[in-house]
């Protein structure tokens, strides 16, 4: 085959698939902000499509349906609110990285906590991965009380871990609601009660 012949359509190829890229980037940013803005039910195929300035066509193309959208933004909210931690983590370390999440990614926080519960109630596939992933959650918080607090049982530890994490969580949806609310100085008091 002619080399000349041949770049041109690798270079093609290239801008085509960063051109699908960049179009699927488009299109998750879009669901990200509706489901942030209105939960599920502002997510739709023609808002998604026109927020992300796309064609409905161009949407098939890279997802089959809008529940496709919306679960590669809930993956991703997942995998952000409580990222694997490098080697032994603490409590403090655990609740920092939840209030990280919360401060530095607001949009994706907005969306785990809107989807939690609106698609939670409302959705099986949802609510599954959502309640793995709390018990993924609650498991670390054990884990690290065991450590850190050696006289706690195994079930003291796991009550602990729970109140921990709803506390987080209704701190979370404080500080969505209010700016003013500082998530952080209330999660830190609650983690020097917890391991005094």
């Amino acid at each position: 085959m002619d080399p000349l012949r041949a770049r041109p359509t690798a270079t093609f190829g290239a801008v085509t698939n960063r051109a699908g890229l960049e179009t699927k980037e488009r299109i998750l940013a879009a669901t990200r902000s509706l489901l942030a803005r209105g939960g599920l039910e502002a997510a739709t195929v023609s808002a998604i499509c026109r927020d992300a300035g796309v064609l409905p066509g161009s949407f098939y193309n890279l997802f089959e349906s809008k529940e496709q959208a919306v679960l590669t933004v809930v993956r991703e909210a997942i995998a952000a609110v409580d990222p694997e931690p490098a080697g032994r983590a603490t409590v403090v370390d655990l609740v920092e990285a939840y209030v990280s999440f919360v401060g530095d990614q607001a949009t994706l926080a907005r969306v785990y906590l809107i989807v939690a519960v609106s698609g939670g109630l409302t959705d099986p596939g949802i609510r599954g991965r959502v309640l793995r992933h709390h018990q993924r959650r609650l498991e670390r918080f054990q884990r690290a009380l065991n450590q850190e607090r050696p006289d706690l049982t195994n079930g003291e530890a796991e009550r602990q871990a729970e109140a921990i994490l709803a506390a987080l969580n209704g701190y979370a949806l404080h500080s969505l609601l209010d700016p003013a609310f500082d998530m952080a100085a209330h999660a830190r008091r609650l983690v020097g009660t917890v391991l005094a």
